[in-house]
C-alpha cells in the first residue's frame, strides 16, 4: 500500500466513521422518542430499555451503512478537491482510478460486513431485542414467542392440525394427522390426545388410527403411542423466526424450501431472499456512484452539497429498491430481477457519470 493510498483511505475512514456514528445517533434518538412513551407505561427497569437499544444497533448499522458510505465519499472527495489535492495528484500522473481504489475497497468491505452481519449477528440480536421488549419490558410470558393455537402444518403427503401447543413441555394437544396417497386421496386419519417432541421426532400418545380403504370404509385401531416422521421441529413454531425481514439468507432459503415442499407459494419470500444479497451491495454501488458525482463538482463541492446530495441519492435508491422488490413479491417481476434492478440502475448511472466526467 502506497503512501497516497494510505492517505486517502485514512481520510475516508475518518469521515466514514463520523457519518456512520451520526446516522446511528439520529436513528437512535428518533426511535427512542417514538418508543419511550409506550415502554414507560409498563414501568420497566432502565437497564432493560438500554439493553433493548443496544441490541438494536446492529440492525441500525446495516440500514445506514450505504448512506454513510455515500456521504463519506462525497465529503472526502469534496474536501480533497477544495484543497486542490485532487489537482496535485492528477498533475503528478495519478489517475482517477487509482484515487478511487481505496474508497471502493472500503465500500466493498462494508458490503461484505453487512452480508456477514445479516447471517450471523442480526438474527441473534433481533431475537434478544424481541425477548427484552416482550418479556422484560412488557412483562409478557415467554410463551408469547410461540404459535399456540390452531397449528396447521403440511408435509409432502400429510397434513397435521393441532389445537394447542404447550411450549413449556414441548407438546401438541388435540392432534389430527391426515395421510394422503396419490392425487391427495386420504388414506389414513390419526387422532391423538397429545404429541411430544424428544429432540429427534414426534411421538403421538393415546392414538386412534383410521385406515381408509376403497369405498370409503374406515378400519379403526387403538394404540398407546406411535412415532411419526414429520418435517416439523420446535423451531418451526417460533413466531419470531417467521419474520423474513430478520432471517439470514441461508435460513430464509431453507424456509422457502420447506414451503415449496409443502406446496405453498413462495414468490414473496424469494424476492426477499435475493434482496438479502443485493441490498448489502448498495454500499459499493453508492461509492461507485458518488465518486464521479463528487469529482464533477470540482472545487465547488462543499459540505452542504455533499450532505444534501447523499441524502437525496440515498433516499432515491431505497425508494426505488423498495418499489422494485414489492413488484417481485407480487409476481410482477421475477424475484431475482426485482432484487437487483435498483443496483443495476444506479450502477449504470455511475458509469454514465464517469464516462461524461471532464478528466
Amino acid at each position: 500500500m502506497t503512501i497516497l493510498t494510505r492517505y486517502i483511505a485514512a481520510a475516508y475512514l475518518r469521515i466514514f466513521g463520523l457519518c456512520l456514528a451520526s446516522f446511528i445517533a439520529i436513528y437512535l434518538v428518533i426511535d427512542f422518542l417514538e418508543k419511550i412513551g409506550r415502554f414507560l407505561r409498563f414501568e420497566p427497569q432502565w437497564t432493560h430499555i438500554v439493553q433493548f437499544f443496544l441490541f438494536k444497533i446492529p440492525e441500525i448499522v446495516t440500514q445506514v451503512v450505504p448512506l454513510a458510505v455515500l456521504m463519506a465519499t462525497l465529503l472526502t472527495l469534496g474536501m480533497l478537491s477544495r484543497n486542490s489535492e485532487i489537482v496535485a495528484m492528477r498533475s503528478c500522473g495519478v489517475s482517477l482510478g487509482r484515487i478511487s481504489i481505496p474508497i471502493l475497497a472500503i465500500a466493498c468491505a462494508a458490503s461484505i460486513f453487512v452480508i456477514v452481519s445479516n447471517e450471523l449477528i442480526l438474527p441473534e440480536t433481533y431475537r434478544q431485542m424481541r425477548h427484552i421488549e416482550q418479556v422484560l419490558i412488557r412483562k409478557k410470558s415467554s410463551n408469547t414467542f410461540f404459535r399456540q393455537n390452531n397449528i396447521w402444518h403440511k408435509d409432502s403427503n400429510a397434513i397435521l392440525m393441532a389445537r394447542v401447543f404447550d411450549p413449556t413441555h414441548q407438546t401438541l394437544r388435540g392432534v389430527t394427522l391426515w395421510n394422503f396417497s396419490g392425487g391427495m386421496n386420504p388414506s389414513r386419519r390419526i387422532d391423538a390426545e397429545q404429541g411430544s417432541w424428544d429432540g429427534q421426532q414426534w411421538t403421538l400418545w393415546k392414538v386412534a388410527v383410521r385406515d381408509i380403504q376403497s369405498g370409503g370404509v374406515a378400519v379403526t385401531s387403538q394404540v398407546a403411542s406411535m412415532p411419526i416422521n414429520l418435517n416439523l421441529q420446535i423451531e418451526d413454531l417460533k413466531v419470531v423466526d417467521k419474520y423474513a425481514d430478520n432471517m439470514g439468507f441461508l435460513k430464509l432459503r431453507e424456509y422457502i424450501r420447506k414451503l415449496k415442499k409443502g406446496g405453498y407459494e413462495t414468490t414473496r419470500y424469494e424476492a426477499q431472499m435475493h434482496a438479502k444479497i443485493s441490498l448489502p451491495f448498495a454500499s459499493l454501488i453508492m461509492a461507485f456512484l458518488g465518486i464521479p458525482f463528487a469529482l464533477r463538482g470540482g472545487r465547488s463541492s462543499g459540505i452542504a452539497l455533499g450532505i444534501g446530495a447523499s441524502i437525496g441519492i440515498g433516499f432515491a435508491y431505497f425508494i426505488i429498491n423498495a418499489i422494485l422488490v414489492s413488484f417481485g413479491q407480487t409476481g410482477v417481476l421475477p424475484p431475482l430481477v426485482s432484487a437487483w434492478a435498483a443496483n443495476v440502475i444506479f450502477a449504470l448511472s455511475g458509469i454514465w457519470l464517469a464516462m461524461t466526467l471532464n478528466r
